[in-house]
């Protein structure tokens, strides 16, 4: 008799992740190829999502000039970090939605201290 492993999908996803997540239904049998491909393809691509939008937050609120060296390890550890934050939180909380209106604020706040600065050279 063979054993079939059911993984449970949460239906009330947040809209990024039920973006990715889409045509997946309640449940994914990990026996199905097609379905698991699209479980992985969903997470690799909110994954992905949380990526770019972590290094954008990074580089608009955080950034200091490093070395290349040092710039490498910030960037590896941030890839890792978010990875296993997509992994523990990507489903269940706003971890994309979050990180966008991060990025928009720290990209308004650069902007506009770009623009100060500049004001006062002049």
């Amino acid at each position: 008799m063979e054993s079939q492993t059911i993984i449970e999908v949460p239906n009330n996803l947040w809209p990024v992740a039920d973006f990715f997540m889409r045509g997946l239904g309640g449940e994914v049998d990990v026996s199905d190829p097609e379905q698991m491909g699209m479980l992985i393809r969903g997470f690799f691509f909110l994954y992905i999502t949380v990526v770019i939008l972590a290094i954008l937050a990074y580089k608009f609120g955080f950034a200091k000039k490093l070395s290349p060296l040092k710039s490498l390890v910030v960037y590896i550890l941030l890839v890792i970090g978010t990875f296993i934050l997509t992994l523990l939180f990507g489903l269940n909380l706003p971890l994309a939605e979050s990180l966008f209106i991060i990025a928009i604020v720290m990209g308004i706040y650069r902007l506009r201290l770009h623009q100060e600065r500049k004001q006062q050279a002049n």
